[in-house]
C-alpha cells in the first residue's frame, strides 16, 4: 500500500494508547480469590489484555465463550473492572507527545476499540483522552474488530475517506480490520501483541514506540508520500 499523508490517525485503546492491563488483571484475579484460588501471575495475563474479558478469562480460568460458566465469569469480570478501572492504568510513555504532535500538525485523532462503551465512556476523561475527535467502542456498530465496520464508522464520523486515515493497534485483529477498511496500518510493538508475532501481521509499518510513529508521521507529511 502506498503510505500517503493522512488527515487523521485512528488508534486502538488497550495496549496502544493506554496500558490498562494492570486493572484488567486485577479484575479477573478478584474472581479467582473470591473462589479461593491463587491469583494468576501478571506475566501470564498481560499478553491477553487486548482481548478483554475473553483473553483474561481464557488465561486465568482456561474457559472460552462456548464453555459452561464463562458467562457468569464474564459478568463478574465486567463488574469488578467497572468498579476499579483507573487504579493503575496510564498512557504509555510517549503517547501524550504523539497526540500533541498530531494536533500540532493540524490533524485529528480518534479511538476505535473493542472495549464496550460501558467502560470506554467513563475511562476517556479519567485517563486524559476525552479530547479525541471520535470514539467508536466495541458495541457502537453491529460488528467488532476484525470486522472493518468500526473503522469505517470512525472515518464517516470524521468526514474522511478510509484511505485518509491511518490505523494503529497492538493486536492482529487491529491490522486485519484496518486492511479490510482500506486504511494504512501500524503495528504497535510497545503494546500487548498477544501470542501472534506482529512481524507476521502484514501491517504497513511495525514500530517500537509511540515516538517512532510521530517520526513516521512527520516524515510522511514532509515528503507527501512514503512507500510502505
Amino acid at each position: 500500500m502506498s503510505f500517503t499523508a493522512p488527515r487523521a490517525i485512528l488508534f486502538d485503546l488497550d495496549g496502544t494508547l493506554a496500558d490498562t492491563a494492570p486493572d484488567l488483571a486485577a479484575a479477573v484475579n478478584q474472581l479467582r480469590t473470591a473462589r479461593g484460588l491463587a491469583p494468576t501471575p501478571y506475566e501470564i495475563l498481560r499478553p491477553t489484555a487486548s482481548a478483554g474479558a475473553r483473553g483474561m478469562i481464557g488465561a486465568s480460568f482456561g474457559l472460552t465463550p462456548a464453555d459452561e460458566g464463562y458467562e457468569e465469569l464474564r459478568q463478574g469480570f465486567f463488574d469488578n473492572y467497572q468498579a476499579a478501572m483507573m487504579v493503575h492504568s496510564r498512557l504509555f510513555d510517549g503517547v501524550r507527545e504523539l497526540l500533541d504532535g498530531i494536533e500540532a500538525a493540524g490533524l485529528v485523532w480518534g479511538i476505535v476499540t473493542n472495549k464496550p462503551a460501558r467502560f470506554t465512556d467513563p475511562l476517556m476523561p479519567l485517563i486524559g483522552l476525552d479530547h479525541a475527535s471520535c470514539v467508536v467502542s466495541g458495541d457502537t456498530t453491529a460488528h467488532a474488530k476484525p470486522h472493518p465496520a468500526p473503522l469505517l464508522e470512525a472515518a464517516n464520523r470524521l468526514g474522511l475517506a478510509p484511505e485518509q486515515c491511518w490505523y494503529a493497534g497492538d493486536d492482529l485483529r487491529d491490522i486485519q480490520a484496518g486492511r479490510a477498511a482500506g486504511m494504512p496500518t501500524i503495528a504497535c510493538q510497545w503494546g500487548y501483541c498477544g501470542a501472534v508475532e506482529p512481524q507476521s501481521w502484514d501491517a504497513d509499518h511495525l514500530l517500537a514506540t509511540p515516538l517512532d510513529l510521530l517520526a513516521l508521521l512527520r516524515a510522511t507529511l514532509k515528503d507527501g508520500a512514503l512507500a510502505a
